[in-house]
């Protein structure tokens, strides 16, 4: 009997009692898994070199599971057939993604939570390379991993190995072991994966989400859609069992750069990614959160926007100029119904074009997270390219580097941090029940004129606004005479606050803030909260 915790993975191995020449692409395994509850799960193992095939199985529910194995060929008694038990124990230890189990979306389809219903505020890194040997394991990877939890972050968004910014092959692509696939795109590589193990593995023992891509977009051109089925597949089994979310491909319809053809390809894509989306949705035995990381929304990467399960946005790279353009679609996708919770998950990365510094990092979080988004997704230039300092990352495709800025450089760029003060002031809260509130405030920021404030919160409890630097005579409206509301203003630079008492409202429910003694020319976050408005349940 082979036995886990609750919600914790398990791995056991199959060794074919016969030859296949072909391993990778004549078999196909799958563990029927039985829960205390008679319930199936239909799990997919994969292929581990030779004739060796593992799978890997978690659940939720304590006691014992039974399991029998199932192979596309039933003559070989090595795989088909096997029969044992599996004892699930009830979770002993602290790590909040198996405390509170795997990601899934909220029942009002506004945020996501865990399985036992907890809300979880997704803060994200770009790592889109990271599997790469420029991040070098352990020393650099699990660097990187204790500074991102150190800030508050708990997602990273990294690609298994098919790597944007570069064509097929590309040895800047290599991890330890060499590629993912072989040249000819005939198998897998099961030892590449074996590196991205014990990275991913470390990514959530330290309590991080691996937000996992299958690859960036135009390699579904390159593979064809019945390879990337494969490869989907692939990870499902290696992968599945493990706290993850899914994203089919990064900036899902963008041709290959220098492509010739780039109408008709992105109307492949966007076919072929859909096709594989209902696979990947009818295979995955855990129902992990699934979107495609975009060229601008999620839904319009795909046909059918009800395969997705989050929307995930990219708004611009352009500093401020891209302000207007993240406004509008973050309003646009939490305006979509039926709703699914909206993320960020690309725009303006700390440094890229020597711009987009600390102040873009803030003002772009608190736009999104203050217009409906569920979480954000920060990225800073050197790190989603993973530049060493010896070995720089190199020109794109189209022959333009995006800077040499070292990743041990870019990992201390003050906005990181920052967005973490962010998360920890929004975490005192019910969050997950904000929602704007553009009449709050006189002169709510608009895309014309974005340099003013925006407000949201939950009525009754907790109002938040956020104002860009600059901005001192503000007004609030609509205040709850019934409500004690005392007042205090956030540092979203240092995470400081500055008390300004209780909250006098005028006969028509407005309220101006008083000056601070000697206040610092900055962006602020102004909080008015009523009592009992933190660590709000439900």
């Amino acid at each position: 009997m082979y036995s886990t915790m609750q919600n914790s993975m398990t791995e056991w191995s199959f060794i074919a009692a016969q030859a296949h020449p072909d391993p990778f692409n004549e078999i196909e395994l799958d563990i029927l898994l039985t829960d205390p509850d008679g319930e199936e799960m239909k799990i997919p193992a994969f292929w581990a070199g030779g004739n060796t095939w593992k799978v890997r199985c978690a659940s939720p529910k304590v006691g014992k599971h039974t399991w029998r194995s199932l192979c596309s060929d039933p003559s070989d008694a090595g795989l088909h057939g096997r029969e044992g038990e599996l004892a699930v124990k009830p979770y002993a230890g602290d790590n909040p993604l198996f405390l509170h189990g795997p990601l899934r979306k909220s029942a009002d389809g506004r945020y996501l939570e865990h399985l036992d219903g907890s809300p979880f505020f997704w803060l994200a890194d770009t790592w889109w390379m990271g599997f790469c040997e420029r991040l070098n394991w352990p020393d650099g990877f699990q660097t990187l991993t204790a500074d991102r939890v150190g800030k508050q972050f708990n997602v990273v968004q990294i690609v298994a190995g098919l790597y944007p910014d570069m064509p097929a092959f590309d040895p800047r692509g290599v991890n330890e072991v060499g590629f993912p696939w072989e040249e000819d795109w005939a198998r897998i590589n099961p030892t590449y994966f074996d590196m991205v193990d014990l990275r991913m593995y470390h990514l959530v023992e330290q309590g991080i989400v691996p937000c996992l891509l299958g690859c960036w977009g135009y390699y579904l051109l390159w593979l064809g859609v019945e390879k990337m089925k494969q490869h989907w597949r692939y990870l499902v089994a290696r992968y599945g069992a493990l706290p993850a979310v899914w994203c089919l491909a990064g900036e899902g319809i963008m041709p290959y750069y220098l492509s010739e053809t780039k109408e008709e390809d992105r109307s492949s894509q966007r076919e072929g990614w859909t096709e594989v989306a209902q696979y990947v949705r009818q295979i995955d035995p855990y129902h992990h959160p699934l979107s495609i990381h975009p060229t601008d929304t999620a839904c319009n990467q795909v046909e059918d926007r009800s395969l997705l399960d989050f929307d995930m946005l990219q708004t611009g790279h352009g500093d401020r100029g891209s302000i207007p353009n993240t406004m509008r679609l973050v309003e646009e996708a939490c305006q979509r119904q039926p709703a699914i919770p909206v993320l960020n998950s690309e725009v303006c990365y700390e440094g890229i074009g020597e711009a987009c510094r600390q102040e873009v990092q803030r003002f772009m979080f608190w736009n999104c997270m203050l217009s409906g988004a569920c979480g954000h997704t920060y990225g800073a230039n050197g790190i989603w390219q993973v530049n060493d300092r010896d070995r720089p990352y190199g020109p794109s495709p189209h022959g333009m580097a995006w800077g040499h800025t070292p990743w041990q450089e870019a990992y201390q760029l003050p906005g990181s941090k920052q967005l973490g003060f962010g998360k920890q002031l929004l975490e005192r809260y019910a969050w997950w029940r904000f929602q704007p509130h553009p009449e709050w405030v006189e002169g709510h920021a608009t895309r014309e004129k974005y340099n003013r404030p925006f407000a949201g919160g939950v009525p009754g409890q907790v109002r938040v606004l956020f104002l860009p630097s600059g901005v001192w005579d503000v007004k609030l409206r609509e205040i709850e005479a019934d409500v004690p509301y005392r007042a205090y203003l956030f540092s979203p630079v240092d995470g400081g606050e500055i008390e300004l008492g209780a909250v006098e409202v005028d006969a028509e429910g407005r309220w101006q803030p008083p000056l601070p003694r000697a206040p610092i020319f900055q962006d602020w976050v102004l909080v008015l909260e009523a009592d009992g408005a933190r660590q709000i349940e439900g």
